[in-house]
């Protein structure tokens, strides 16, 4: 059974719909963070839609035990909170590991996916170099904790130019994390499967954004994928590295309303039926 996720669910009472409804927006953060990280998008897009942001297993407040061992168990703690919730469909935006995640999720219950948001990522399952890598990485932080792993990558998650709240914010929230949780997260990923081909086969609108800046999944990733995908726009942000949603979020907001309008035009109207 999936855990009890801690997360935030703001926005007007879904039993209050416009005509149009406003599909529920489900923001997945990546490593090595929590659901804070999107505190801007949750400031802007509650005022008119329902949105959710879960801390993920072992991040944030949910809790790091049992751990996380295959990387779909992620998606199914998603699932799992949105039934409770009573979430059928939403938009699913995921940065970095949380990207992957949203394709896991896809992979797993496309048919619930709306639209898909896949920002600072890449799909390729990890090379054998890959997951020795994430492997001895899982080991350092379980023996000397988050703080100088924080340190070292903190000026390649946001830009060395990135405001300095910023750089708190996101160095707060690195060694906030529980090593087990990250640890656990880290060595499922390394091993999850890949998503290349499951980027041809999405069936609903896409978007996806990259920080000019980024180095961990820079720009020519974010151009293979929206090459791949069958319906996509993409938005490249300048001024910004791994996390533009932190470090530009009025630019990384715009290109998301955009996108949410499209796909709430999409969706059927709750007028009732004429006599």
């Amino acid at each position: 059974m999936a855990p009890f996720l801690a997360y935030e669910d703001k926005g007007p009472d879904s039993s209050r719909q416009p005509l149009v409804p406003k599909v529920p927006l489900v923001l997945v953060h990546g490593h090595p963070f929590d659901r804070t990280m999107w505190a801007p998008q949750l400031e802007t897009f509650s005022a008119d839609r329902r949105v959710i942001a879960p801390d993920l297993r072992g991040y944030g407040a949910s809790p790091v035990t049992p751990a996380v061992t295959d990387f779909s168990g992620f998606a199914r703690d998603i699932e799992a909170l949105l039934d409770e919730l009573k979430v059928e469909s939403f938009v699913l935006a995921g940065l970095s590991m949380g990207g992957q995640i949203a394709m896991d999720c896809y992979r797993l219950f496309p048919e619930r996916v709306s639209g898909l948001v896949l920002a600072d990522t890449f799909p390729s399952a990890e090379t054998p170099q890959g997951v020795r890598t994430r492997d001895a990485m899982a080991d350092r932080l379980l023996a000397e904790g988050m703080g100088g792993y924080a340190d070292e990558v903190l000026e390649r998650m946001v830009a060395p130019y990135a405001p300095d709240g910023v750089k708190a914010h996101v160095h707060g929230m690195m060694t906030a994390t529980a090593p087990e949780g990250a640890a656990a997260a880290l060595r499922a990923r390394a091993r999850r499967p890949g998503y290349d081909d499951l980027l041809t086969r999405v069936s609903v609108p896409a978007l996806v954004v990259v920080g000019a800046d980024d180095t961990f999944t820079p720009v020519s990733d974010a151009l293979a994928m929206h090459a791949a995908l069958p319906d996509a726009a993409l938005h490249i942000i300048d001024g910004a590295a791994h996390m533009p949603n932190l470090e530009r979020p009025d630019v990384f907001d715009q290109a998301l309303g955009e996108f949410l309008a499209r796909v709430d035009a999409r969706q059927p109207s709750s007028a009732p039926p004429r006599p």
